[in-house]
């Protein structure tokens, strides 16, 4: 079973609608057990650093997501609450990436939305993956490049939009969204 975690973040139910449609069975929940139990976590979510942190904390699942020991995949906000610290609403995240979170610069099209390339290093969730296709972003805060990072976009200055540590995979783009690259990377990733 794949588990979703719920922590009153937007864009579950598109994550679990991909998953479905490449014939996974999942379930959104916030109840630790079924975490733990779990096969496969994903983080994904749209939303602000501070409120989602304090949902995480008030449950205790901020502990947990940092215990997991199966493969655990961050979406979007999951990414950046993964990393160290966000300039988002001045919180202290979950630490797993050893990086802060900083907002685009204010002069400049923010949020980051749309189609963009990224470029990456060698990750089995990249495994066949076609480099020349784009995938869909919506941020406008981004993840600095790390000792972790695995993928590279340029949107204003580069960051680093894909991450791995031991069991822990990040993305700050949308695979959900992302049409055939998108779904390739997520059956990747389910494929662990």
């Amino acid at each position: 079973m794949i588990a979703i975690i719920k922590y009153n973040a937007g864009n579950v139910t598109s994550v679990q609608n991909a998953i479905s449609n490449l014939g996974y069975e999942s379930i959104i929940t916030d109840d630790p057990a079924l975490i733990r139990a779990a096969d496969k976590v994903i983080f994904p979510g749209v939303g602000e650093a501070s409120t989602a942190m304090n949902y995480l904390k008030e449950r205790e699942l901020d502990a947990l997501i940092k215990s997991l020991q199966q493969p655990t995949l961050g979406i979007c906000l999951g990414l950046q609450l993964m990393c160290k610290y966000s300039e988002e609403g001045d919180t202290t995240c979950l630490g797993i990436f050893d990086t802060p979170v900083k907002r685009f610069p204010e002069n400049d099209i923010v949020p980051h939305m749309g189609w963009n390339n990224f470029s990456s290093a060698q990750s089995p969730i990249f495994k066949d993956v076609d480099l020349n296709n784009d995938v869909y972003y919506v941020h406008s805060y981004y993840a600095e490049i790390n000792e972790h990072t695995i993928a590279t976009c340029d949107y204003i200055l580069p960051f680093g939009t894909a991450f791995q540590k031991d069991n822990f995979y990040a993305m700050q783009f949308h695979p959900e969204k992302s049409a055939t690259v998108g779904y390739h990377l997520l059956k990747n990733f389910l494929e662990l």
